[in-house]
């Protein structure tokens, strides 16, 4: 069992001297950092002592750098992955922001929310295909794609609408419950139900965390910018003794 600590809250942004944790199963959590505690190996998501996850030692294949690091401090629009191995492909950032723009419009759900799920699904990635076989952006499963009537599964803007769709629906099932819909997306909403919440798997456990800290992290970014904008200017304003004596010396 692992145990994730911070899933609220968290708005650190990531360095970009990230590793990459490769266990036996063949699914890899990105860090920034580790060290041993007991038989576990704590891996801190986010730079800083919040967000991390413990995984039992005997689990761990293997330390690699996540090569995704350099990208991502070229692009913000580069995500990192946790949980899943990708093919790596592209897709320009303005069309995407607008699709997800425009389906999230049609879901009422926040683009941020949305866009957070593809960075920790797919990596931005619209050919991504897990080892399960969940395709796309937003890793739909062929059985999902097909109940949400998504024919192509690496075409973007289906991808991204059947995938925000399926995410509303799982919001309103747990009654805007953000942590239980985001675990049900990628556990299932059975295992969600049967633990009566996050299940006891790290591979959801870090999925949860990654967005939901990246979400945060928007959220502050946009709250700042805002309150930025809004700030009243210092105007300097001149007394009235001062504005004497300087129309005295005008008159001069």
């Amino acid at each position: 069992m692992l145990a994730v600590a911070g899933l609220i809250g968290l708005g650190a942004l990531p360095s970009q001297a990230a590793d990459l944790a490769v266990l036996h199963n063949g699914f890899s959590i990105r860090h920034e950092r580790r060290e041993v505690v007991g038989g576990a190996t704590r891996l801190y998501l986010a730079s800083g002592d919040t967000g991390y996850i413990e995984v039992p030692s005997g689990q761990i294949d293997h330390f690699e750098h996540d090569p995704t690091a350099t990208i991502a401090a070229k692009s913000p629009t580069q995500p990192s992955v946790a949980g899943t191995k990708l093919k790596q492909a592209s897709l320009t950032a303005p069309r995407l922001d607008e699709v997800i723009s425009e389906a999230s419009r049609r879901q009422r759900l926040d683009p941020d929310l949305v866009s957070s799920v593809i960075r920790a699904e797919s990596n931005f990635n619209f050919r991504a295909v897990s080892p399960k076989g969940a395709q796309g952006l937003m890793q739909l499963m062929p059985k999902t794609a097909s109940q949400l009537g998504v024919t192509n599964a690496f075409d973007p803007k289906a991808n991204v609408e059947g995938g925000a769709q399926y995410l509303r629906t799982l919001l309103e099932q747990y009654n805007f419950d953000m942590v239980k819909a985001l675990a049900a997306y990628n556990a299932g909403p059975q295992r969600v139900t049967r633990y009566g919440g996050v299940p006891p798997y790290y591979e959801t456990q870090a999925y949860v965390a990654h967005i939901v800290r990246d979400f945060n992290r928007k959220k502050l970014a946009e709250k700042r910018a805002l309150a930025a904008k809004t700030k009243p200017a210092k105007v300097a304003v001149a007394s009235s003794g001062s504005s004497s004596a300087l129309t005295q010396r005008a008159a001069r």
